[in-house]
């Protein structure tokens, strides 16, 4: 027993690595530009320590960026949200701007984790969350006893066999909210500011699952007001436990419009069940033209199963997915026709 723990801690020890503190965005730019991908950005830590005791990942240097000031901020800027990268989840749930103005947003952040790992997790590290699956997020030992895959350098994919690519899934729960309030992200480098809609943030690969550079620095999330057009929006999430645990789905909805009249614009995303949130384009189609009513939302639920796409058997069944996906958007639209 007692062999077994030292063994357990010596193993999951982090690796040496270089810190830098840094003071500046342009200090950040500077050292991951020099580094040439041999350093990764360090906020909260979170999710990236606990990869780097399983040896899943194993930066030369870490870049702190939680002192700087800028990325800590909060804004309204011709009418739209700012909210820096670093910004911590918990401190975000504090700002009444948050739970009056985005409720969904809101309501993503507090079905996340735990309050202790809010209090130090951070906006831009739930966005930027490293895709998991059975057979990667296991300790180094484990790992070798098997095949490289895709997302280890080798060309298998565990999940589904013969695969060209990575199947991993994006267990963020704020990327489908992003994605439904049409959010943009502004990545910056050396070579300036590159602006990506969160719509093509998020990449269907396990492997290279978001659109950054490996020298550009995530450094706010700009999000358009809510309030120039009735805006309808809900967010939830089916896990486990209510805490701590990543999701087995999550569904994010944008309304805008008159409900029951038809909607201007109608978004309903779907998130950790594959490797990049997916926005039903045909079930937001069904309650763009028909409004929200009982047929409606039967025909909106029923065809939402079919965009997934292809699924694996990671977490639950490929089978549990669809019907959930389903179950999700229903629940959703029904709670939404009582606003």
């Amino acid at each position: 027993m007692i062999f077994s723990i030292l063994f357990w801690r010596l193993i999951l020890r982090l690796p040496k690595t270089e810190y830098i503190k840094a003071l500046s965005i342009n200090e950040v730019i500077a050292n991951l530009a020099e580094a040439d991908s041999k350093a990764k950005i360090l906020a909260g830590g979170t999710d990236l320590l606990v990869n780097m005791k399983h040896r899943l990942e194993m930066p030369e240097i870490l870049i702190g960026i939680k002192s700087i000031p800028e990325l800590s901020s909060l804004s309204k800027e011709n009418g739209m949200l700012k909210i820096g990268s670093a910004f911590t989840l918990s401190n975000l749930l504090k700002k009444e701007e948050i739970k009056n103005d985005y409720p969904i947003l809101y309501d993503s952040i507090k079905s996340l984790a735990s309050m202790h790992i809010r209090n130090t997790a951070t906006i831009g590290g739930n966005i930027c969350l490293n895709t998991r699956c059975w057979y990667y997020n296991q300790p180094k030992l484990w790992r070798d006893g098997r095949e490289l895959c895709h997302k280890t350098g080798g060309t298998v994919c565990h999940a589904i066999k013969k695969s060209g690519r990575c199947y991993a899934i994006n267990s963020s729960d704020t990327a489908p909210v992003m994605i439904a309030l049409d959010a943009e992200f502004t990545l910056t480098s050396k070579e300036g500011e590159r602006k990506v809609k969160a719509t093509d943030f998020f990449k269907d690969n396990g492997k290279s699952h978001i659109d950054i550079a490996n020298d550009e620095l995530l450094t706010s999330i700009t999000i358009p007001s809510q309030r120039e057009e009735k805006t309808l929006t809900y967010f939830h999430k089916i896990s486990s436990r209510r805490g701590i645990d990543f999701g087995y789905g999550n569904v994010a909805i944008s309304l805008k419009g008159e409900k029951n009249k038809g909607y201007s614009e109608a978004k309903i995303v779907i998130g950790a069940m594959t490797s990049a949130p997916v926005l039903l384009k045909k079930a937001a189609s069904i309650i763009a033209e028909s409004g929200i009513t009982k047929k409606s939302i039967e025909e909106a639920s029923n065809i939402a199963a079919t965009e997934l796409g292809t699924l694996t058997n990671l977490f639950t069944s490929a089978g549990y997915k669809r019907k959930l996906a389903s179950a999700l958007v229903k629940k959703a639209l029904e709670a939404l026709s009582e606003k």
